[in-house]
């Protein structure tokens, strides 16, 4: 007879044994999938309501200082819920499993939790589990008579912890409407799986953390990739940036992304503003240039940070970090290059400044010969009167020669500047007396915005005069439907500035990077030698100064000469071109 008894507990030990086995199986193949929070917990619930053969169970988690708590009746799986509850604090002042209220059931959780009346009372076992056959009855702990009362006519109550990475930070609570449903053989097997619970969720911790990592770094490595193509545009680069966003995020079906950056705005196919929402600034430069925005289209359950996980936020900001390294980068070769065409045009300008400087001293010698004699000749009384003309012509055309050879040494600073205190805002009003009538002939509105308190300089008048002309006559030729010339003279920090600006065809991005070269035009012949802005790049350089250049195609061109209150430093020419979509060129020279 005591053979058979102990064959069955045999048997009956090993079917136990098995059962825990297939449990934990199960337990940490769920943990090793990473699912989310709260479809983990449902599908453990679901597991151990069933193995556990009570009515109802309820867990709690505290993670990151939240405390989740779930629960599921046996006769109906779709009561599944899940809460956050605001949690307890321990005498050391950590927080517990434990629900902020003081009731019954919340004091004797925490003395679960701590240990207390660990193997000090029937109702706790060794390890702190409690447990209670009817909750109807009061009963003594540390001779203190105590009641617990629960909801729903539960008469069998089990309340086991269990460790997460070493602390308490899980409880399982079970309830049955039978009294003395819970045996302590039964608790022993609960505390088992109890243990196998704390496991897989440390296991579980790990995998979600793996698989974010895992699509952090995918994520970032796909726009580095995209970032690294030879030639992309920050355009480009952006709107394959926002594609790779939204399967970095836990519910990618349902994600949409928008990158927002200066006036840009770079979005995924259906975006649209979702009811739930996480984003990150862009900084480049110390300054805010934009943010990457992620939105759900439909409502998710509560996370870490509404239904986002923390990792999510870890990542959006990396991202958002990302893209401003790449910001900074782009813009860091756009402005060497820039520098080097810079330098490229000024060793241009240089190398024809110097050809020009010598074709106008090799040029000066015959002229002055071909313009001597050809004024002698004419005061001869015996010449014919076509010879007379002739050499009239041959006159004229000496003076226009010579006068371009003085432009060639103005540009190429070969006749220095006589230099004065003079007020811009008087040179341009002086000089736009004579400019007005031809203003009005061409049907282009004059327009004046001159500060009369603007300090004087130290320049050649007469040189500036010369800007003047040049920059408003290729004003008004570059508006020949008529139009708007304004003229502009401003204070800046330590500068004075003329800005000649008109609405007229503008300048191409090609022609632009040529305009300060002599003889350059795309007028026609009769129309202009091609050295006018040669001459005012050659004077503002002269003067220690440099002109702005902006031009849209369609719209018009600004010209902006700033000259120095305090003269000082090196020469220098910049231009800058901007059509409607992409930052122009500068370059510099002198």
């Amino acid at each position: 007879m005591k053979h058979s008894e102990n064959s069955n507990r045999d048997l009956k030990d090993a079917a136990r044994a098995r059962d825990l086995i297939s449990l934990s199986r199960r337990i940490l193949s769920l943990a090793h999938k990473g699912l989310a929070r709260n479809e983990y917990l449902k599908k453990i619930s679901s597991l151990l309501i069933s193995f556990c053969d009570c009515d109802h169970i309820e867990l709690r988690v505290l993670e990151n200082r939240i405390l989740y708590c779930c629960g599921v009746d046996m006769k109906d799986p779709g009561s599944f819920y899940i809460e956050r509850r605001e949690y307890r604090k321990a005498a050391s002042g950590s927080p517990i499993p434990c629900f902020g209220v003081d009731t019954d059931l919340e004091g004797i959780c925490e003395e679960v939790i701590s240990g207390k009346y660990s193997g000090r009372s029937p109702y706790f076992s060794s390890t702190g589990s409690f447990r209670i056959g009817d909750t109807s009855e009061s009963f003594d702990i540390g001779g203190e008579r105590r009641t617990v009362a629960i909801e729903n006519h539960y008469r069998s109550l089990a309340i086991i912890p269990f460790a997460i990475e070493g602390h308490y930070q899980g409880l399982i609570i079970l309830k049955a409407v039978a009294t003395d449903h819970f045996s302590g053989e039964k608790m022993e097997l609960y505390e088992e799986i109890a243990q196998i619970l704390g496991i897989s969720f440390t296991y579980r911790h790990a995998q979600v953390a793996l698989r974010e990592r895992v699509k952090e770094l995918t994520c970032l490595y796909g726009i580095a990739k995209v970032a690294a193509r030879p030639g992309i545009s920050m355009e480009s680069i952006l709107q394959n940036a926002v594609n790779l966003l939204p399967p970095g995020w836990l519910y990618p079906e349902f994600a949409s992304a928008r990158i927002t950056l200066d006036d840009g705005v770079y979005v995924t196919d259906g975006f649209d503003q979702g009811v739930q929402r996480q984003s990150a600034d862009i900084f480049a430069d110390g300054l805010k240039r934009g943010v990457v925005e992620i939105v759900y289209r439909r409502k998710m359950p509560d996370l870490d940070e509404g239904p986002f996980l923390k990792e999510e936020r870890e990542l959006i900001n990396a991202i958002a970090n990302e893209i401003a390294l790449i910001i900074e980068r782009k813009e860091a070769e756009e402005e060497k290059s820039r520098l080097r065409e810079q330098l490229r045009h000024a060793d241009r300008l240089a190398t024809i400044g110097q050809l020009a400087a010598g074709v106008a001293h090799e040029l000066n010698e015959p002229l002055g010969s071909i313009l001597g004699f050809s004024q002698l000749a004419l005061k001869s009384d015996k010449i014919p009167a076509q010879t007379v003309q002739d050499i009239e012509k041959i006159e004229n055309a000496s003076l226009y020669a010579r006068e371009i050879v003085r432009k060639l040494m103005i540009f190429a600073r070969q006749a220095p500047p006589r230099k004065e205190n003079v007020n811009l805002s008087d040179v341009v009003e002086e000089g736009l007396y004579f400019l007005a009538s031809r203003c009005q002939k061409a049907g282009i509105e004059l327009i004046r915005k001159l500060d009369p308190n603007l300090p004087d300089i130290v320049a050649d008048r007469s040189q500036m005069y010369q800007v003047l002309v040049n920059l408003v006559v290729n004003a008004i030729q570059a508006t020949p439907d008529g139009g708007e010339v304004s003229i502009t003279t401003r204070q800046g920090d330590d500068y004075v500035a003329l800005i000649v600006e008109d609405n007229g065809f503008g300048i191409e991005e090609n022609v632009l990077k040529k305009i300060f070269m002599p003889f350059f035009t795309t007028k026609d012949v009769d129309e202009g030698t091609g050295l006018g802005l040669s001459v005012v790049h050659g004077i503002v350089t002269a003067h220690e100064g440099f002109v702005l250049v902006h031009s849209e195609v369609g719209r018009g061109s600004k010209f902006e000469v700033r000259l120095p209150i305090h003269t000082g430093g090196n020469a220098e020419v910049g231009q800058e071109n901007q059509d409607a979509s992409e930052q122009g060129v500068h370059t510099g020279g002198g």
